[in-house]
């Protein structure tokens, strides 16, 4: 293949890694891995319990809306990727949904241009909410304990209080003229005394627990009906929003077919559309299968370099051809094509960066051109859950629902607000992701499930935004190609290319000044950022234990038993 074209070009350097900030832990009877201890920690309860993934999984999602409201959610909405110990696959798509009042063009001023932050800030920015119905529906299917008994732990700690971590404390701080700014009549996540938000300090939500309570007992219509339906409705009459009682009513999730891809001898289960994740992390493992990167190393040029063109192809296809299945015609068998997968990389030059004005997304025949969070878990029979949820920026819309207590989504900056402009996170869509009535937005969250040999290897995903695919793509080859254990794979420095912009982003520390040098010198341009992803690993050793990494970037927390 292309790589004994070149095999003088590759230069190896040791990487200026972060050491591993927290332990790598085993288990043999379960594990729960989320981005906040207590999440974690109910989680665990749940399957001591006697509850299996699906209970811990529903219990942690709401225990997150409580204790992790940056991304945590029952105001937003999420996908799961289910595996049966017996090997079973299931994928769930809870993911938000347009209101039947939006339309095309409602970001665009009289002239045609998007209006800066009117897709991000405020009650316009919300679409439908998934959440509830998808727990409902998972916990339906295949949950074991009571519905009660699963939410009881995330209403006691709304009603009690939960103690703030640094991190928590610092991103309400920060949030908080935001939160002033788009609810004038309330006070929810904002210290009245004037004080910031502190490290230790016990925040108590009221009225977020009165709607746990609903939903606690009345499971759907808790929150899709009733009351909670009545304070979501009025919120928006008064600020001019779009949702109605009966785009609540209409709203349902949706069981689709896993997506099945194939890297070397392991068995991939992800995430289909409107998910981008899945299909994107399948060509990706494609993409990079051919090369001896376990012989050259997680750190050398060459492992860079096919890494970084094979990200930059991926998400030009990804601008043009995903979006919602229900609207739009995703090719996903010529996407995974093995033939077009290789063609895709046959321009990889090693002496010089592509360009990503010379990469275009594919063609198929027949078509014309047209903040969030995850957790991990296992369970002691081997049952796996991977899912992410999402609020999409930070606290999403940053609005409260009065008397609910809960913050609203700002999803619908995922659709493509005009063909070619690019989102928050930057990334540019199409026809195939416009806005329509009852339409989902396009995501890049990535929950995924690796087998080998037909038994469990590994659970993984991680919130970030456009680079929930990349920072899933990177953690996987660092276990399954570079040797590492599930913490060190978890902690390695990462890097982003998603296209457009053309350049890669690259936490700090990742290459050396030299390493550097040389790759600009080949034409590749790069810029430092802070840390990328909050990657949340299962990995399933040979004598069947489990091991857990949980990023240090961040709250995240394994604990098992």
């Amino acid at each position: 293949m292309y790589h004994k074209l070149v095999v003088l070009l590759f230069v190896s350097f040791t990487v200026c890694a972060q050491s591993t900030q927290k332990p790598l832990i085993e288990s043999k009877n379960g594990m729960v891995v989320s981005t906040h201890p207590i999440a974690s920690e109910i989680g665990l309860q749940i399957l001591q319990k006697g509850g299996n993934a699906i209970d811990a999984a529903v219990a942690v999602n709401f225990a997150l809306a409580v204790c992790h409201p940056a991304a945590g959610n029952i105001g937003g909405g999420g996908f799961l990727v289910y595996r049966t110990a017996k090997g079973k696959a299931f994928t769930l798509d809870y993911r938000e949904k347009a209101p039947a009042k939006a339309s095309r063009d409602m970001y665009l001023d009289s002239s045609g241009n998007v209006i800066p932050g009117k897709s991000l800030i405020g009650i316009f920015a919300s679409g439908v909410p998934g959440t509830v119905n998808g727990m409902v529906a998972m916990h339906r299917k295949f949950g074991r304990l009571a519905w009660a008994e699963v939410l009881q732990p995330a209403i006691d700690l709304a009603i009690n209080g939960v103690v703030l971590t640094e991190k928590e404390a610092r991103g309400l701080n920060r949030n908080r003229l935001d939160f002033s700014r788009e609810n004038p009549d309330k006070s929810y996540l904002i210290s009245l005394d004037g004080h910031e938000f502190v490290k230790g300090q016990l925040v108590k939500q009221a009225d977020l627990g009165q709607t746990l309570i609903r939903i606690a007992q009345d499971k759907n219509k808790g929150f899709y009906a009733g009351k909670t339906a009545d304070l979501i409705v009025e919120e928006m009459r008064k600020q001019n929003g779009l949702i109605t009682h009966q785009d609540l009513r209409k709203y349902e999730a949706v069981w689709r077919k896993p997506l099945i891809s194939n890297y070397k001898n392991y068995r991939i289960i992800g995430m289909p559309p409107p998910s981008s994740g899945g299909i994107a992390l399948a060509q990706l493992m494609k993409m990079v299968e051919s090369f001896p990167l376990s012989k050259w190393g997680p750190s050398s040029d060459s492992t860079l370099q096919v890494m970084i063109e094979a990200e930059r192809r991926v998400y030009a296809d990804r601008a043009l051809w995903l979006g919602d299945p229900d609207f739009f015609k995703v090719p996903v068998s010529g996407l995974l094509d093995a033939d077009y997968v290789a063609n895709r990389m046959k321009s990889l030059d090693f002496t010089k960066a592509t360009k990503s004005s010379d990469i275009q997304a594919g063609t198929f025949a027949g078509y014309e051109s047209p903040e969030t969070t995850h957790y991990s878990i296992v369970d002691k029979e081997g049952n796996a859950v991977s899912i992410t949820t999402t609020l999409n920026n930070s606290y999403g819309s940053k609005v409260f629902v009065g008397g609910a207590g809960f913050l609203l989504n700002d999803e619908m900056d995922d659709f493509s607000s005009k063909p070619g402009v690019p989102n928050i996170f930057g990334l540019v869509g199409s026809k195939a992701n416009e806005i329509q009535p009852g339409k989902r937005m396009l995501s890049s969250m990535t929950p995924t499930i690796i087998e080998s040999n037909g038994q469990l290897k590994m659970v993984i995903g991680t919130p970030g935004g456009s680079t929930i695919i990349t920072s899933v793509f990177q953690v996987v080859l660092n276990t399954l190609e570079m040797g590492m254990n599930m913490q060190q794979a978890v902690e390695f420095p990462r890097f982003h290319h998603q296209w457009l912009p053309d350049n890669t982003r690259v936490e700090a520390k990742r290459f050396s000044e030299e390493q550097m040098v040389r790759l600009k010198a080949k034409g590749y341009e790069f810029e430092t950022s802070g840390g990328i992803g909050l990657v949340e690993g299962i990995l399933v050793l040979p004598d069947g234990r489990l091991q857990g990494g949980a990023d240090s970037r961040g709250d995240d927390t394994v604990k098992a038993y």
